[in-house]
């Protein structure tokens, strides 16, 4: 007798290792959390960030998750670094359970279920979208997508059986409907993908669904053109757009052909292996409408292109090449089953497979982790304790109000934003300000304007450094470069200069 709990429970750290791994490690403060941690912590203190409110608020009020993370750290008394570390185990959690009853509805070898495991180990970037299908931090897409993938395990369960539970009143919507609170953009797609699933596998809820849709489109519309997103199908200019020119993913029409063979390569991936799940007789009764449901996110993204060519901003803003993250997962799920189930159930066969799947992905987060990323540490639960971090925790004591300068790439040389580490006002972050401002105009401008007028930051005279401070109010420079000023503080390489 299959028992995936018992699957799941052995599987488990395993999983969270090699995700790991192959992420390079886990660090607090990395990437994408220069958006989420300011948010989080102006939640928990609204003096912080006297001057780049308006910049984090641009878009944390899109989502509910800095309310509600704030409000779970300030029940709980976690330390925002404990909190992420478990979000972070959590969103894996999610992910790996998802897998394990998809496997075992899917599947019929356990072993081809851990096959699956480790293919989900293998942290990869989907192509020209932005997004990695692991990072080695709390994203709250990750955590979003898990509980997509779980949306999806609980269509195919209850469709196994016509006693089965609906997902649509028990599993999948309430799954779905935590995602919108938490990654609305991520967990849009699964809903349109599940949702036009339904449609097709279920022909007695399509008067449901046709009401459901049409009452979604019109709050859509009134929040689009009366509610808080008003002014988002409205062109985004060419000054607005030349702010992102950066941001290949948001430009699709740029893309090279490789691209788009890659991402649009997924459908007939599918299609094929699902039709040979279909002709050994071993597809679900609602699997179809899953793959039809994957192709209605392809007709999305084209239609998003085609508004994107008429520089409609909410076409830019949802970000529709994510959408390849979908159709990536289900061809995952397919490919594991060709390999070790395609043409005869054989035991062995499936357990060879995960055994040179799970074999992959030790050597390669071996290699990620230890050849190319030797210095990080495979697990960094809060900021480091170098010379960055030391700056930082000087910064930290500080007047909240001060405004500091800093290379503008200086998240990606010590690993850490001064907004997380430092938790003080930024002049500017070229890569994370830049992306921000795709979901506010001033917020893109006043981006572009800061990064032009400081110019080649290696080149900083004291002179223009004092003009910047007096045009901007700013109070600090930080930087590994010797320059004629006050120095207010130092660790190693890294200096502070105080700049009125």
């Amino acid at each position: 007798m299959r028992r995936p709990y018992v699957l799941f429970a052995s599987a488990l750290i395993p999983f969270l290792a090699l995700a790991t791994l192959n992420s390079a490690g886990y660090r607090y403060g990395a990437s994408d959390q220069a958006f989420y941690l300011p948010a989080i912590l102006y939640k928990l203190d609204p003096t912080l960030y006297p001057r780049d409110a308006t910049l984090i608020v641009s878009q944390a009020k899109l989502t509910v998750v800095d309310e509600v993370v704030a409000g779970v750290a300030r029940t709980t008394g976690l330390p925002m670094t404990a909190l992420f570390a478990v979000l972070y185990a959590t969103a894996l959690g999610m992910l790996a359970w998802a897998a394990v009853r998809i496997g075992d509805l899917i599947y019929r070898t356990d072993w081809a279920t851990g096959a699956l495991l480790a293919a989900l180990t293998l942290r990869h970037a989907i192509i020209k979208s932005g997004t990695n299908t692991l990072e080695g931090y709390f994203h709250p897409r990750q955590l979003a997508f898990a509980l997509g993938a779980m949306a999806l395990a609980s269509f195919l369960r209850s469709g196994r059986s016509p006693a089965a539970p609906e997902p649509w009143r028990r599993g999948a919507a309430p799954l779905i409907l935590l995602g919108l609170m938490i990654h609305p953009t991520t967990a849009l797609w699964f809903l349109i993908w599940i949702g036009a699933a339904a449609f097709v596998s279920e022909p007695k809820w399509r008067p449901v669904l046709v009401l459901g849709g049409a009452a979604g489109a019109i709050a859509a519309v009134w929040t689009l053109i009366w509610g808080p997103l008003q002014g988002r199908l409205s062109p985004m200019d060419d000054a607005w757009r030349a702010t992102l020119a950066g941001k290949e993913y948001l430009f699709p029409l740029g893309w090279p052909l490789i691209a788009w063979i890659v991402n649009l390569g997924y459908v007939p991936l599918i299609l094929w292996l699902f039709s040979r799940r279909r002709a050994a007789g071993v597809a679900l009764p609602r699997e179809k409408g899953v793959v039809i449901g994957a192709i209605c996110l392809v007709a999305v993204f084209v239609t998003a292109v085609l508004l994107q060519a008429m520089h409609v901003a909410l076409a830019f803003q949802l970000q529709p090449a994510r959408i390849f993250w979908m159709l990536d997962f289900l061809a995952t799920i397919y490919a594991v089953w060709a390999l070790a189930e395609m043409g005869g159930v054989r035991e062995r066969r499936a357990a060879i497979v995960a055994a040179v799947v799970f074999a992959l992905s030790c050597v390669r987060g071996g290699y990620v982790r230890f050849v190319r990323f030797p210095d990080r540490p495979v697990v960094q639960f809060g900021i480091p304790d170098d010379d960055w971090g030391r700056a930082m925790a000087w910064a930290r004591t500080t007047a909240v109000s001060s405004h500091w300068l800093a290379d503008p790439y200086h998240a990606a040389h010590y690993g850490t934003s001064l907004r997380v580490a430092g938790q003080r006002d930024l002049f500017v972050e070229e890569i994370k300000d830049t992306a921000i401002g795709m979901y506010d105009r001033p917020v893109a401008m006043r981006t572009s304007e800061r990064i032009a007028a400081l110019g080649d930051f290696a080149a900083l005279t004291p002179t223009r450094a004092r003009a910047l401070a007096d045009q901007y109010g700013l109070d600090y420079l930080v930087t590994e470069q010797p320059i004629d000023l006050p120095l207010a503080f130092s660790s190693g390489a890294i200096r502070v200069y105080r700049l009125r």
